[in-house]
């Protein structure tokens, strides 16, 4: 791109100095015609510490109806067992305290484990839009370099079709005259 200024200037609107870090790195990847498009689950999923894989995991069980029915099981099994089987020596007589503190640990444990993986999905949200955009910013300007490049071979085979016209009417005005 030797207009690299007027090109820049042309397609953004602004100077080459005002370009954000996304655009000077999608320019010079479309300079270079190389691929930007990645695998944002392999890219962002690099990036991702032990306690992050840890917490998404758990919000993924922990959101599932599997967890559901398994802890709803768990909790009818505890009222059997308190209730009917131990009516005599039950380990956690109705209220139920016992299984009130561990709802509470639980509920206070998985909460902010919810909360970190939901952050983290946002995260990976704001990451794969920036890698749309990108992606989107350099079929643009493809697109926009192909339409150039059509644009200056219509006007290379107008020019030669004037140039035609102009010497089949310079024959026809000889022949006229002879």
């Amino acid at each position: 791109m030797s207009n690299f200024p007027n090109f820049v200037h042309l397609h953004f609107g602004k100077p080459a100095e005002e370009l954000g870090d996304i655009e000077k790195r999608v320019l010079a990847r479309t300079h270079e015609r190389k691929i930007i498009s990645t695998d944002v689950n392999a890219a962002f999923s690099a990036k991702a510490s032990f306690g992050e894989r840890l917490a998404d995991g758990i919000a993924r069980v922990g959101g599932s109806w599997s967890f559901i029915l398994a802890f709803l099981g768990f909790l009818v099994i505890w009222t059997l067992i308190n209730t009917i089987i131990l009516l005599s020596r039950a380990f956690d007589p109705y209220p139920f305290v016992f299984l009130n503190l561990i709802l509470s640990m639980l509920a206070a444990i998985q909460a902010p484990i919810i909360m970190m993986s939901q952050n983290r999905q946002a995260e990976r949200d704001r990451f794969e839009a920036a890698k749309d955009y990108e992606v989107n910013l350099k079929a643009e300007l493809e697109v926009l370099s192909l339409h150039q490049k059509i644009d200056m071979r219509v006007l290379t085979e107008l020019t030669a079709l004037r140039e035609d016209v102009s010497r089949l009417n310079a024959i026809l005005a000889e022949r006229g005259q002879a």
